[in-house]
Formats: structure tokens, C-alpha cells, sequence
């Protein structure tokens, strides 16, 4: 055995090299060297080529050409086996902490004698490798090594660390979720609330279950944008779900089949980031309590100020209503001209008394915009403390108004509109049953009146070129628990004159304060819906045929500062303020009025009102799909729980390959092959329609069977 020779400082057959593939070290013979390009054995018997540079900057020991490839095996195989010896016994971080700040980078050599005296080639190889492998600490620059400073180093630890912790997340994850993945596909109802593990997959780590949960709540969410959060759980989710379906809702349908979520999950709510109920007030408890102090204050100054206005409004509302946000009282009324007329005051709730526009509050209720009343209860645009509570018109109780007063002869043509500011108390709460009684019985004689003026303003409107939709209103009501809740749809019990009257009242008041405002020249948020209807557009309709011929002429409203006719509502200015507990567009419409009113000048110019318009538009049509598709959804529960029964149908569009059929019960619309209604297809054509595949969550609702009614 011959002597360990000494490092050499060029390169010939003999000599022991080392070379980077595949990010790792290895060793390797030189068999032969020609202009830079050198022929090398490995220690697994493979040769290969190589330019010098590829070279890692330590070689030897030289041994004298011509041994044979098995000596050279054997040669390289105790190499390898000291070197990965002494490679055991560096610590490079350690060597990190000595250098650190002493050199930005170092050639191996320097970083050897901080270790030995004397360093060999083995001694010089192991700690190179040994280099390689801290990539958080040193960076190979050849033929140096950088070393990272200390922010550097934490920086890429922290990362180091995520990539563990993601690998542990998503290995334990890809089992679990392809194991809720089967359940789902052979039909297995969802674990209980709380459940930890799966005989398939067992995660014992609380932080693992915990990370998994949240990767799914946050894709569940689908919230847009960037967030660093938001992006890392982003990366875990694509991960996880690599070997999953793409299918809609996967995140969802995960989290439902594991617990994480309960049974019929509104995901709408997460999307639109909706807080549901009303724990989330809690969080500005102290500007709750400075608006009811406010209030109180106010409401004091007032009633010692003789400031209460005696006009005894009742309201109108559904049982269930508990933000009161309008009254009202008509009275017959001695014209200019001699004739006679009616006053017509309309009292709506003012919440803008002693609003901290721009606040965390303001902030928080104009991100809710609207108020929403769903099958599973209702969510409020403001805290209940204060839009069912302290704003809320409820009977015998003083509380801040914008009073609307009209004056209109005696074919309900307005004369004059005449807003003012007032505290009130309503006399009487009056549900729509009660009131359509009354109605019935003509045993209210102001109610009588007001219906005989609702009645007027109602024909005006249609002369106009109104178009009034009037089909049945379905009821969709729950039953049970989230394991084994049931869906329950009747058609709601119709007051129809108690609803005209309200319905035209709040018209009128929004058409008039609209026109007042464009008059005396105080900027508002309007509904518009400028388009021309053809004669036959305009009416009354009722047949689910004529209702859908219509629709398609309609465009959708739009929300703009500038009034212009709607051609629905057959008004040539509409700015909604009658709702302001409700809908944030009523609240600024209200604020504008009441500033003006109070002051001489709008709360926000023109230009100020227009900024608000994007973001405003954005974020109601955002969350005015919760309320659009959220009842859908739960008709549709309702169809799978009924999938064996046949419904009621009519065809109302019979145009292209797929005719559309209305159930006029459900206000429901689905369409079908032609091929199933057969021939004799033609709109109002009465049909029974079996359904087959109903999915709630996907809105897939295909017909099976469709006959003609007998």
C-alpha cells in the first residue's frame, strides 16, 4: 500500500477528482487529460467526460498512472469512505458562526485551518462537501464560497422550514383527502363535527389536522388577490389536491365530507367574506356605544325641545320585520286650486343621525352593503343594536326621520314634494296580514284612504308605461337539524292590497326625493334603467310565458350620480333612500339629504359620490349573489329530497335546441332536449317534469322525463 501522496497542483492520470452532478459530490479517477478535457472513472465503474471547470476546486491525492480498474475501485471506495468520515464530524454551521463577518467569501483552504492545523486532501474534501450541503449558510461561487449574512441565513432557514413543514402537511393531507375523496364517491354520509382520524389516514398531529383545516377554510373563501398567507396556504392547496379530480367546489366538498364544516354550508358567505349573524359587531362595541349615547343625547334635546312631531304613522311590514325602516300617513288635503287632494307624508328611518362616516363602523357596514334575509335566517347590514334596534321604527317609541311629504290631487299626480327632518313615533306596527284584513274589512278608515291613493299612484305608473311582475312568491322554510334538516316550500299567503300599498308608497318616495334632489341640486346615487319598451312590454303580467317574454326586454339597472328614467318603474328619476337601515346605497342617499337639509350643502359633492360608484357597484353585485343564488340553492335541496315526484311546468321559450320550462310553484326556470317535449313544443304548453341528476351545490338540476299535462 502506497503512501498518501501529497496535493497536487494540476491534474494528470492518477489523479483523484471530484466533480457536481445532480447537486452532490463525487469522486472520481482521472484516466486521461488532453487540452482541458479530462476522461474520468467513477467509483461505480462508469467513465465520463468532462471539461476541467466542471471540477470542484480541491484535488488528490495523485497516484502513479497505469493501475487497473479494480485498484482504482478499491482506491476510490476508502476515499469515499474517510471522507464521508470526516464529513460526520463537521458541523458547518458552527464554521459559519467563525467566519460569519469576518469574510464575505473564502477559498476551502481558509475555511480548513479554522478546523486543523494541518489539513489533508480528505480533510479538505469533506469540509467542501460538507459546504455544499449548508445552502441556508454558504453559497458555492467558484472556485469560493460566499457566506451569507445573518438576515440572509434566518430568511432562508424560514423557508427551509415552511418547505418542511409543507411536506408534512402535504404528504399526511394527500392521504386523508384522497380517503374523503372515496367517501364522497361511494356515497358515505360526512364524519361528525370534531372527528380527528380516519382508519385510512390517521394524523396524529394536532398542528398537522389544524394546517389541513385551514388550507381548505381558505380555498373554500376562493378570496381573490394576493396575501402572503393567503399564498402559502395557495401552494399547500396545489399540492394536496394533485391527485384529486378537478371538480367544482373539491375544497368544499373535502371540508364537508370531514366535518370541518356543517351540512349545507353557505361558501357565498366565505366568497363575499360575509360575516354572518351578528358576533361580528362585537369588535366596534365602542362605537356602538357612542352612536346609542349620541342618540340618547339627541333624543333628550329633542323631546325637551318640543321637537316631536305629532303625525301618528303606522308602518306596514312581514311578521318577521324587525328593522323598521318606514311609515306613514295620508290625509285628505284642500288644493290651491280649491279642489281637493291628499298629503301624503312618508317618514323613513334616519341611522345617518350621528354616523362617523369614514370609521372602522362606516368602514365595516358600507363592506356589508346590504342587508340579507335567506331561508336560513337573515345577516343585517348594520349591528342589530342599531338597525333592529335603536334606528328601527317601532311603535311608541321617538326616533329620527326623513319625512317625505307629498301633496297630489285628486288622480294621484304629485303637486309637490317637501323633505324635512323630524323625530316621530309611530303608532302602530302592522304586519300584512293584519293589515290586508283590515283592508278586506274596510275597518281602518286611514288605511282605506291610503290604499285608495296607493291605487291611484299605481294606475298613474302604468299610464306611464310601468312593467309590473306579478307572480306567486314562494316560501322556502327549514326543518330539523343540520344531520337531518328538511326543506319545506309553500306559496306565501298573499296580501296583495297591504302590498301594493306599501310597495307604491316606497316608489313614490323614492321617485319624489329623487326629483326634489335633482332639482335643488344635491347629488344622489340613482337606479336607472334608461331603455325603451315596445307597447306590448308594458302592463301587468302574470302568465309565466308573457313573464319571460318581457325579462329578456329588461336590462338589469344600473347604479349611477346622474337621474334618468327607469323604465320599469316608469319614473324619470329613482334614488333609493327608503331602506336605509338595509342597503348602504339608501344610508348615502339618506346622509346627502339630511346634510343638505341641515346645512345647505350635500355631505358629498358630485365628484366625491362618482369616486365611491366602482367599488360601491363591485361590492353589491358581489354580495347580491348570496341572495340571488343562495334560495336557489336550497330549491334545489329540496327537488333531491322530492327527486321521486313530478312537477308541475310550462314551457315559455321553445326557440333552439334547448327550450326553457318555468315551475311557476318554485319560480324555477331549467331547460331541456327538445326531443323531450316532442312535436307538439310551444310556449304555454302545460308539462310534468321528473328530474334526475339534481346537484345543489353545482346548480345542476337536469330534467329526466317531461309529459304533457292531462
Amino acid at each position: 500500500m502506497s503512501k498518501t501522496p501529497k496535493l497536487s497542483g494540476f491534474l494528470k492520470p492518477g489523479s483523484v477528482v471530484e466533480f457536481l452532478q445532480d447537486n452532490e459530490a463525487h469522486i472520481a479517477w482521472v484516466l486521461e487529460e488532453s487540452a482541458g478535457r479530462l476522461r474520468l472513472l467513477t467509483r461505480t465503474r462508469r467513465e465520463v467526460k468532462l471539461p476541467d471547470s466542471r471540477l470542484l476546486p480541491w484535488s488528490g491525492p495523485d497516484y502513479p498512472p497505469g493501475a487497473t480498474r479494480e485498484e482504482i475501485g478499491h482506491r476510490l471506495e476508502a476515499l469515499e469512505t474517510r471522507r464521508r468520515e470526516i464529513m460526520a464530524e463537521v458541523n458547518p454551521l458552527e464554521l459559519w458562526d467563525m467566519a460569519q463577518g469576518e469574510v464575505e467569501h473564502a477559498p476551502i483552504e481558509w475555511f480548513a485551518t479554522l478546523l486543523w492545523q494541518e489539513p489533508g486532501v480528505n480533510e479538505l474534501a469533506a469540509l467542501g462537501r460538507a459546504l455544499l450541503t449548508a445552502k441556508t449558510h454558504f453559497k458555492f461561487q467558484p472556485p469560493d464560497f460566499e457566506i451569507h449574512p445573518a438576515d440572509k441565513v434566518e430568511a432562508r432557514m424560514e423557508r427551509e422550514r415552511e418547505a418542511k413543514e409543507r411536506e408534512g402537511v402535504v404528504n399526511a393531507g394527500h392521504a386523508l383527502f384522497v380517503a374523503l375523496w372515496g367517501r364522497i364517491k361511494s356515497g358515505q354520509p360526512p364524519l361528525a363535527p370534531g372527528t380527528k382520524d380516519l382508519p385510512e389516514a390517521r394524523i396524529a398531529d394536532p398542528e398537522v389536522r389544524a394546517r389541513l383545516r385551514e388550507v381548505l377554510l381558505s380555498q373554500v373563501a376562493g378570496r381573490s388577490g394576493s396575501g402572503g398567507e393567503y399564498d402559502a396556504l395557495s401552494k399547500f392547496w396545489e399540492s394536496l389536491k394533485k391527485s384529486l379530480p378537478d371538480v367544482p367546489h373539491l375544497a368544499l366538498q373535502l371540508a364537508l365530507a370531514w366535518g370541518v364544516l356543517p351540512p349545507h354550508h353557505n361558501y357565498l358567505l366565505d366568497e363575499a367574506g360575509y360575516a354572518w349573524g351578528d358576533d361580528w359587531s362585537a369588535d366596534f362595541a365602542e362605537e356602538i356605544y357612542a352612536q346609542l349615547a349620541r342618540f340618547d343625547e339627541l333624543a333628550s334635546l329633542a323631546e325637551k325641545n318640543a321637537e316631536l312631531d305629532p303625525t301618528p304613522f303606522v308602518s306596514i311590514d312581514a311578521a318577521t320585520t324587525r328593522d323598521i325602516d318606514d311609515a306613514f300617513f295620508v290625509s285628505p288635503a284642500q288644493l290651491p286650486d280649491g279642489g281637493t287632494g291628499f298629503r301624503c307624508a312618508i317618514a323613513l328611518a334616519r341611522p345617518t343621525l350621528a354616523w362617523d362616516f369614514g370609521g372602522r363602523l362606516d368602514r365595516e357596514v358600507m363592506g356589508r352593503v346590504t342587508s340579507l334575509y335567506l331561508p336560513e335566517g337573515s345577516g343585517h347590514m348594520m349591528p342589530e343594536s342599531l338597525g333592529t334596534g335603536q334606528f328601527s321604527l317601532t311603535e311608541g317609541c321617538s326616533k329620527p326621520a326623513l319625512v317625505a311629504e307629498f301633496l297630489l290631487d285628486a288622480q294621484g299626480e304629485v303637486l309637490s314634494t317637501t323633505p324635512r327632518l323630524a323625530w316621530i313615533t309611530v303608532t302602530r306596527n302592522i304586519t300584512y296580514p293584519d293589515a290586508q284584513a283590515a283592508l278586506d274589512a274596510n275597518s281602518d278608515a286611514h288605511l282605506s284612504l291610503a290604499m285608495g291613493l296607493s291605487r291611484l299612484l299605481f294606475e298613474r305608473r302604468l299610464e306611464r308605461g310601468a312593467v309590473v311582475i306579478d307572480r306567486p312568491e314562494p316560501v322556502v322554510e327549514l326543518e330539523g337539524g343540520p344531520q337531518d334538516l328538511r326543506v319545506r316550500i309553500e306559496t306565501r299567503e298573499a296580501s296583495p292590497d297591504a302590498e301594493l300599498l306599501v310597495s307604491e308608497f316606497m316608489i313614490l318616495a323614492n321617485c319624489g326625493v329623487a326629483r326634489w334632489a335633482s332639482e335643488t341640486g344635491v347629488p344622489l346615487l340613482h337606479r336607472t334603467q334608461n331603455i325603451a319598451l315596445p307597447p306590448s312590454a308594458t302592463g301587468v303580467f302574470r302568465d309565466p310565458v308573457d313573464i319571460s317574454r318581457v325579462v329578456k326586454l329588461l336590462a338589469a339597472p344600473a347604479l349611477e350620480c346622474t337621474p334618468r328614467r327607469h323604465a320599469a318603474l316608469a319614473c324619470e328619476a329613482y334614488a333609493t333612500c327608503t331602506s336605509p337601515i338595509r342597503r348602504y346605497v339608501d344610508f348615502l342617499n339618506m346622509a346627502q339629504v339630511q346634510e343638505y337639509l341641515a346645512t345647505g350643502q350635500p355631505r358629498l359633492s358630485l365628484p366625491e359620490l362618482e369616486a365611491m360608484l366602482p367599488t360601491l357597484s363591485a361590492r353589491i353585485q358581489e354580495v347580491g349573489q348570496i341572495q340571488r343564488f343562495r334560495p336557489r340553492y336550497w330549491k334545489l335541496v329540496y327537488l333531491a329530497q322530492h327527486k321521486r315526484e313530478s312537477f308541475p311546468a310550462v314551457v315559455v321559450d321553445d326557440a333552439g335546441p334547448y327550450p326553457t320550462l318555468a315551475l311557476p310553484e318554485l319560480q324555477l326556470t331549467v331547460r331541456l332536449p327538445r326531443h323531450m317535449l316532442g312535436e307538439k313544443a310551444h310556449p304555454g304548453l302545460a308539462v310534468t317534469v321528473l328530474f334526475g341528476r339534481i346537484d345543489p351545490l353545482t346548480n345542476e338540476l337536469k330534467v329526466l322525463e317531461a309529459r304533457e299535462a292531462e
